[in-house]
């Protein structure tokens, strides 16, 4: 049985991961956050890969208050870009399959079609720049690791705009969502059972196909279109109304564009990826069900 260490486990992510585990019984999982294994601390994730024989490791790990990061940027770094270099330095020394997670903020949002891996990047803020800081110190200290960009990560764990939404619409009449910033939503579940059946094919065609790839749900929508949906599918009365990005502003500026080219992930694994909005509706089935 080979075995799956999977760091940053609490996250939305990492909470996904721990719901599939019985689904993949072919593999043994060890799931740690940050006070079972200080990914921030090289000699201590050397000893814990000396302890353990992983097969891959899945770094789920991530520094994401991305506004915070604009004036905490030492432990943005630390975290999205210094951890990641140790993690690969580990996985390359003990053999270990690497699989990180990264981001659409690597990019400025300037596209007016589906980014590609290929195309320059060119973030905005700290939190991006410590993501593709993070790429390159993966990319450098393990040439095998597979790096997967995300976006607009929601779940019915943790702090994501989904529950965010749903609690305002519960509170307010009426609220106001950006409608000029373009993208994709991720379920971190659907992400969470692509990742593994990466892992599950490698292991059945005894390859690696190292290198970036895009994944998020299927579909280009807006945070208003989102939060519409949100709304009817909740089957909330709160109004919702479009305002421009000028009309909210942030201290870290997000991209206006950051859609996904993701012709790459389906060829090379054969990954079949869901509509959002389908997704959306399973995660607010979830949501229900925790409620109830």
């Amino acid at each position: 049985m080979q075995t799956i260490l999977v760091t940053g486990a609490n996250g939305q992510l990492g909470s996904e991961l721990q719901q599939l585990e019985s689904s993949y019984p072919q593999f043994e999982f060890i799931f740690t956050d940050k006070d079972e294994l200080s990914i921030v601390d090289e000699t201590a994730i050397n000893s814990f890969f000396d302890m353990h024989q992983f097969a891959f490791c899945i770094n789920c790990a991530a520094y994401t208050a991305v506004d915070k990061s604009e004036t905490d940027e030492d432990a943005a770094y630390a975290v999205n870009a210094n951890a990641v270099g140790y993690l690969a330095a580990a996985c390359k020394k003990y053999n270990t399959r690497f699989v990180h997670v990264s981001t659409d903020y690597v990019f400025d949002g300037s596209g007016t079609v589906p980014y590609k891996e290929s195309d320059p990047t060119n973030p905005l803020g700290v939190y991006g720049a410590s993501k593709l800081k993070g790429e390159q110190l993966a990319t450098e200290n393990d040439p095998s690791v597979v790096i997967l960009r995300t976006s607009w990560v929601y779940s019915s764990y943790g702090h994501n705009f989904v529950k965010t939404m749903l609690r305002l619409m519960s509170e307010r009449e009426s609220i106001n969502v950006v409608s000029d910033q373009l993208g994709s939503p991720t379920y971190a579940a659907d992400l969470a059972k692509a990742i593994l059946d990466i892992c599950q094919s490698s292991v059945d065609n005894k390859q690696w196909p190292a290198g970036i790839y895009n994944y998020s749900n299927e579909g280009i929508i807006s945070w208003y279109d989102f939060a519409v949906a949100i709304k009817e599918l909740s089957n909330s009365k709160c109004q919702v109304n479009p305002i421009p990005s000028s009309a909210y502003p942030t201290p870290a500026k997000r991209p206006a564009y950051s859609a996904f080219d993701k012709d790459k992930i389906k060829s090379t694994f054969h990954l079949h990826i869901p509509e959002w909005k389908d997704s959306l509706q399973a995660c607010l089935l979830q949501i229900m069900r925790y409620i109830a």
